[in-house]
């Protein structure tokens, strides 16, 4: 009679697929650190599998220079391999955890305060409902904080303004806003529906100081127009700029969307910048994701009809304004 037998797998090196998740991570960003916040995990405890993994294999993987860290000749031929092995076992995870029917994981997403305000409530809500096991952490910074979160990749999207005809890879244009200025109760300059970007020249603006995209944006235009905005106060703080117009009669220049309770309250007032028009897009970026693939395209999908359900209400427009890309360019 046949004795069956089993496959002869002999793991040794291959065993450990965190330290190959660690070598392809350091392999792609070309630095301890930038692979230690990828991972969250200790650059110490990052520095250690990887000279475990070089005395288990038997040769250097990587090659240290003045900027990080480079593959070696052995690495460079390796990293195909453990790309591919790495692919396979994340696929198994995936099927053993359902993965396949139902999105789960922790999605990361960092966003300028003025967009996620009106955005976090409403997607924590509805991918309660529609995907349960994915669950979100959201992080609010600057501009420049948030391209750094994605230049990272410590988040997984990143919702950002874009100004003029191009994005960068792997973005894409959600929306088009425009841009208000934004005055008290009862001002007179901001009654009405439209106001001329020269009549903004010299009044008591709280701006947000540079470098700053609208801000940048502001300056160039009253540059060309040959006019002067003249802040009597820089403050990078969202809520300090609406208190301030509301209770001091200041100005400052808004997203509708910025300011949309105060609006509807009737506590402020906006009239949009025209001659010329000052708009902008909300792009939507995506990062080299940690995520669980279908997570991530979840929550991006999920975004995409907020916005759109958001434009319906008059806080955005779908499509492109002069200069700024269409959401599929």
């Amino acid at each position: 009679m046949r004795i069956a037998k089993g496959t002869g797998f002999e793991l040794t090196v291959t065993a450990d697929l965190q330290k190959w998740r660690a070598f392809v991570a350091i392999g792609e960003l070309g630095s301890l650190t930038r692979a230690a916040l990828f991972l969250d995990t200790n650059q110490s405890v990052l520095s250690r599998q990887i000279n475990a993994l070089e005395r288990d294999c038997g040769a250097r993987l990587f090659n240290r220079t003045g900027r990080g860290v480079e593959l070696s000749e052995v690495g460079a031929r390796l990293f195909p391999q453990v790309m591919a092995l790495l692919a396979d076992a994340q696929s198994l995870e995936g099927e053993i955890r359902g993965e396949a029917r139902e999105p789960s994981g922790r999605v990361v997403i960092g966003s300028l305060p003025s967009i996620s305000n009106p955005l976090t409530g409403r997607l924590y809500t509805e991918m309660r409902v529609r995907h349960p096991g994915v669950s979100l952490r959201i992080l609010e910074g600057s501009s420049g904080q948030v391209e750094e979160w994605l230049a990272d990749s410590r988040i997984d999207l990143a919702i950002l303004y874009r100004y003029g005809p191009t994005l960068p890879e792997l973005e894409h244009a959600l929306a088009t806003v425009d841009s208000y200025l934004i005055g008290p109760r009862g001002d007179r300059l901001t009654r009405g529906d439209e106001i001329r970007f020269e009549a903004l020249a010299e009044l008591p603006f709280i701006l947000p100081s540079a470098p700053n995209g609208l801000r940048t944006a502001l300056d160039a235009m009253a540059r060309q127009h040959r006019i002067t905005l003249a802040p009597v106060i820089e403050a990078d703080s969202l809520p300090l700029q609406r208190s301030l117009v509301e209770h001091e009669r200041l100005y400052t220049v808004l997203p509708l969307h910025a300011v949309w309770t105060e609006l509807q309250d009737g506590r402020l007032q906006a009239a949009r910048i025209v001659d010329p028009p000052l708009e902008r897009c909300i792009s939507m970026a995506t990062a080299r994701s940690k995520a669980p693939a279908r997570a991530v395209s979840a929550v991006a999908d999920q975004l995409r009809r907020i916005v759109d359900a958001m434009a319906a209400r008059g806080m955005w427009r779908i499509g492109p304004g002069p200069g700024v890309p269409a959401p599929n360019a």
